[in-house]
């Protein structure tokens, strides 16, 4: 004999609402950014493009740029170096050297370090060139150990 199911509250999946047009939680919206965002990311892009020529970007879109290594240095592939990205709250301002070379960790101003997300990562909200140009010291600083270590 089926045994009897309880009466359940019938609604849209998550999945379901994806599929149905809905945004999920996260999902990045124009709409949603302060407009001093666009400025901010552009300065920051900025910031990371100024050593393109020996870097690559693999994502060059107007909410996120993305920058490997040239060189098939990981795993037979070219190696990620960094990305700025524009969310809902904050741009972000992603340094993979901070990572790779944690001794890169003790050249981070503490006006910096009040900006950091976890290991790599920094967000912004609004303009601050004093810490931009740290942050491009940083990023130069990041190249000079890749290249040291023969990952470029």
């Amino acid at each position: 004999m089926p045994r009897k199911r309880s009466a359940k509250k019938v609604g849209v999946k998550p999945k379901a609402k994806r599929l149905l047009g809905a945004k999920p939680k996260g999902s990045l919206r124009a709409d949603v950014a302060p407009a001093n965002f666009r400025a901010v990311f552009e300065r920051l892009k900025k910031v990371m493009s100024e050593f393109e020529p020996e870097l690559r970007a693999t994502a060059d879109e107007s909410r996120k740029y993305y920058v490997v290594t040239k060189s098939k240095s990981w795993r037979g592939g070219p190696m990620f170096f960094g990305a700025v990205m524009a969310g809902k709250a904050y741009v972000s301002y992603h340094l993979f050297p901070l990572y790779a070379c944690p001794e890169m960790g003790s050249m981070v101003s503490s006006n910096l370090k009040k900006r950091m997300q976890g290991k790599s990562c920094f967000n912004f909200r609004t303009l601050d060139e004093a810490l931009f140009a740290e942050l491009s010291g940083l990023t130069k600083a990041g190249v000079e150990k890749y290249r040291a270590k023969n990952w470029l």
